[in-house]
Parts: structure tokens; C-alpha cells; sequence
């Protein structure tokens, strides 16, 4: 299948699991050339090896932790250096540990921000330097309801999702003139692996656990209206956003 995303090159982080690896799998499936990243290089490598055998070289894996601004940096130089531009950009990565706001210390505040807000501000900033030489590209922030407040569990995620908002909206507003889009996707809970296995270790009941596996067997639409979401619906509306159309210019209309 090679749909929207036919020749683009497109970067992802946190790919390697979630939400961020249905988005590389189906980018590539729409005919993207695709650069992801990662922490863990055997699921990096296990995954650009299945798709690399399915879709030929259209697949890159990028191994680090983008935490660190130079991991950010060598992510977007590589994908550059592998397909010669870079079109879109997904900030996917997230990581979100339970703490309320008087749980939060000084050093878990710092790698919550560092893994959700820094590695999208930096990973932004170096694709925007090639974006605004190639003529221009698209940014996709990957969100959450919790940027707008959040449960009192995840105080520093929440504060670094809006904090990611602000992002998005400044980047639309900025760099508009020179093509370059910027959306943020609010995401509310997605029947991932992860996100199963751990409603399942919380001790959820057998019936909701049931529910949950036919969600992901179903494969159900997801909307607002008391669905869960699915890792190919994110990137089915999300695709919009990657590619150069008009679906994506929602903020350069405010």
C-alpha cells in the first residue's frame, strides 16, 4: 500500500514500541521512507529487520536516548545523511512515572521534562534547519488530555505535555511563512502492548482485562464517545499531518 506518505521521509521517536512503532509501521506501509528512534537496540533493529525484509531499504534505525540534546541532534543528522531531506517529523516519545505534584522530586521533574519536552524542542530544532533548506515539512507533536491539567498522579507529565503544547503552537505560528506546519494530536489512552500489560499488573479485574484484548482484537474505530483508541487510528488521521497537504494547517489558521 503506498498512499500520501509515498516518498517522504519521515522521522519518529520513541518507535520502538506503542504508539510510536504502529505510526513507523504504517508510514512505511503508505510508502514513507522512514528514520525511527530508540532506546533499546534490539527491538530497533528487530523491527527495521522485519520491515527492511517487507518494504526494501525505506527503514532506518536510529539507536540512543534523546533525553540528551546531542542524541537529538545525531537522530535528525542520520536521517538527513540516510534519505538526503527530512519531510516530517513525529515527537512520539514520552515517558510518563506516577508521582503526584508533592511526590515530584527535583530529579524526577528533570527526566520527565527532559524525555517529553527537551527531546521535542531539540529534536524540533534540528529538523527545522534542514526543513528550512529543503523548503519547508511538517511537525507532529504527539499529546495528551493530561496537558491540560492531568490526573493527580502524573503532576510533572502533565505540566511537560502542555508545555509541549506551547511548542507546537509557537513553531505553527512562527515558521509558517517558510511551509512549515505544526500540529499537536491529543491523545487520550490507546490499547498499546505496554498500556494493556499494565492495567493488568494494577490488578484490573478479569472482566475489564477481557474487554480490553477485544478492543485490540476488534480493532474497533476509536472516537470520544467511550471507545478506546488504536495505534492505526492515531496514525490514520495522523498521516495528514505528516504529509505536505492542507489537513494539517489548523494553526496557521489562528
Amino acid at each position: 500500500m503506498e498512499g500520501r506518505l509515498k516518498d517522504k521521509v519521515i522521522a519518529v521517536t520513541g518507535g520502538t514500541k506503542g504508539i510510536g512503532k504502529g505510526i513507523v509501521e504504517m508510514a512505511v506501509r503508505e510508502g514513507a521512507k522512514v528514520a525511527f528512534g530508540g532506546r533499546s537496540a534490539s527491538e530497533g533493529e528487530a523491527l527495521a529487520s522485519r520491515l527492511s525484509a517487507e518494504y526494501g531499504d525505506r527503514i532506518c534505525f536510529v539507536q540512543g536516548d534523546i533525553a540528551e540534546t546531542e542524541a537529538c541532534r545525531i537522530f535528525i543528522d542520520r536521517t538527513v545523511n540516510r534519505f538526503g531531506r527530512i519531510d516530517g517529523l513525529v515527537n512520539n516519545a514520552g515517558w510518563f512515572p506516577r508521582a503526584t505534584l508533592l511526590e515530584t522530586d527535583d530529579a524526577l521533574f528533570d527526566q520527565v521534562f527532559d524525555v517529553n519536552m527537551k527531546s521535542a524542542f531539540f529534536c524540533s530544532r534540528f529538523a527545522i534547519e534542514h526543513m528550512l533548506k529543503s523548503g519547508g515539512g511538517s511537525i507532529v507533536h504527539m499529546g495528551s488530555t493530561h496537558g491540560f491539567g492531568g490526573m493527580d498522579d502524573l503532576a510533572a507529565y502533565g505540566c511537560a505535555k502542555g508545555a509541549m503544547h506551547t511548542l507546537s503552537k509557537h513553531i505553527a505560528r512562527n515558521y509558517a511563512a517558510q511551509r512549515i506546519r505544526s500540529n499537536w494530536v491529543t491523545v487520550g489512552w490507546v490499547a498499546t502492548e505496554g498500556e494493556v500489560a499494565r492495567v493488568e499488573k494494577d490488578g484490573s479485574s478479569a472482566q475489564d482485562l477481557e474487554a480490553l484484548r477485544k478492543v485490540r482484537s476488534a480493532e474497533r474505530p476509536a472516537s470520544n464517545r467511550g471507545r478506546y483508541g488504536l495505534r492505526r487510528h492515531l496514525f490514520a488521521g495522523g498521516r495528514v499531518f505528516a504529509s505536505h497537504g492542507d489537513g494539517s494547517s489548523y494553526y496557521r489558521r489562528i
